[in-house]
């Protein structure tokens, strides 16, 4: 059906617009069928935490997300966990391995120095597209405004493509308070500032997902969406849901 006016989406290989996906161990058939009809709203999809080092059928499983033109990347947590044993070498080497372009380097579970991080982005950045997280996955720490900018700020001049604001995929943590409420106040702070088409927002909830489709545009680059959820997002982003019924052309309204 091409009929209605509504806002306008991005397509094809976007650079923003992006529906990151979390997979949380979809089994490989099970994937087959979301993919053949849903591929086309999904941008990138994390295997969730570190359960990419334990999926059946990884390979595979990678292999299907790059024949539908999805980007595959493993979890910051895995990131984390090799940082921890020394062994981001072989993490490198296990990427090429499976033909994974992007990276993503977080420190949600451990205090990984901020220098520490762009440092490694600079080696690391001819041979992956970095997405780096900024933001503890413990919600008793809370960071001032000044330093989610700065962060962000610095971790885009060092060459990353995205940054990620931490929110779980419980939406409790990071951008999110303990209850699941928006920290609003930050989020308007960071679009002013910052670029929102460079900024993936954790968004595990249609609640969620509906907050930034409103303030900030269609085409909010939303992540940890879960994959069961892809059909009702896109209907939320071109107006097609209640609470997003009014809205206006995105492009609008994304911050220039």
């Amino acid at each position: 059906m091409e009929f209605l006016e509504l806002p306008k989406r991005t397509a094809g290989n976007r650079t923003y617009g992006l529906t990151s996906i979390i997979d949380l161990g979809t089994p490989l058939e099970e994937l087959k069928s979301i993919l053949h009809d849903y591929a086309p709203l999904i941008d990138i999809a994390k295997l969730g935490f570190g359960s990419a080092y334990v999926t059946p059928n990884l390979k595979k499983k990678v292999d299907l997300y790059k024949q539908h033109d999805i980007h595959p990347y493993f979890g910051g947590t895995l990131f984390e966990k090799c940082y921890y044993q020394n062994k981001i070498p072989e993490y490198l080497a296990s990427l090429r391995d499976f033909g994974i372009d992007y990276i993503e380097v977080s420190n949600g579970t451990l205090n990984i120095p901020l220098q520490e991080r762009l440092d490694l982005i600079s080696r690391i950045k001819k041979d992956f597209r970095v997405i780096a997280e900024v933001g503890s996955k413990d919600s008793s720490q809370e960071m001032a405004v000044s330093q989610w900018k700065d962060e962000m700020k610095q971790l885009l001049e060092a060459g990353c493509q995205y940054v990620i604001t931490e929110g779980r995929d419980s939406g409790t943590a990071g951008i999110y308070e303990k209850n699941g409420n928006i920290k609003c106040n930050l989020i308007s702070e960071l679009i002013q500032d910052i670029d929102s088409k460079k900024i993936i927002f954790e968004a595990p909830t249609p609640k969620h997902q509906m907050y930034f489709i409103k303030e900030i545009g269609a085409n909010v680059n939303l992540g940890n969406v879960k994959i069961n959820d892809v059909l009702v997002l896109e209907a939320q982003r071109r107006g097609l849901r209640s609470e997003t019924f009014y809205l206006e052309d995105s492009e609008c309204k994304l911050p220039l």
